[in-house]
């Protein structure tokens, strides 16, 4: 049974930092591009960080220089560490896992993260 499992998320104070963890299990987690989605209400799913199977990373633009994605393949665990976190990050926070090659993809079930005072 295909599993992401995502934990991490919470309340927290603008400046400070979270780090959210997705854990996957069902999948040959090393061959799947790994993606973090966010999404607010009204508003599509926006595309926060990839990274690939070879470790090359990708970024919006409006977490450059903030947000750090990562994986672990010997643990199929991927994390999203997030610092100087921002009221505009307030998001429930998805993780997602593709393959290049045929287009397969999972999603975790999402979790919140609050950014506010």
């Amino acid at each position: 049974q295909v599993q992401l499992v995502e934990s991490g998320g919470g309340l927290v104070q603008p400046g400070g930092s979270l780090r959210l963890s997705c854990a996957a299990s069902g999948f040959t987690f090393s061959s799947y591009v790994i993606r973090w989605f966010r999404q607010t209400p009204g508003k599509e799913r926006e595309l926060v960080a990839a990274i690939t199977t070879y470790g090359s990373t990708n970024y919006a633009d409006s977490v450059k220089g903030r947000f750090t994605i990562s994986r672990d393949d010997n643990k199929n665990t991927m994390y999203l560490q997030m610092n100087n976190l921002k009221p505009e990050d307030t998001a429930v926070y998805y993780c997602n896992a593709v393959r290049s090659n045929n287009g397969v993809y999972y999603w975790g079930q999402g979790t919140q993260v609050t950014v506010s005072s």
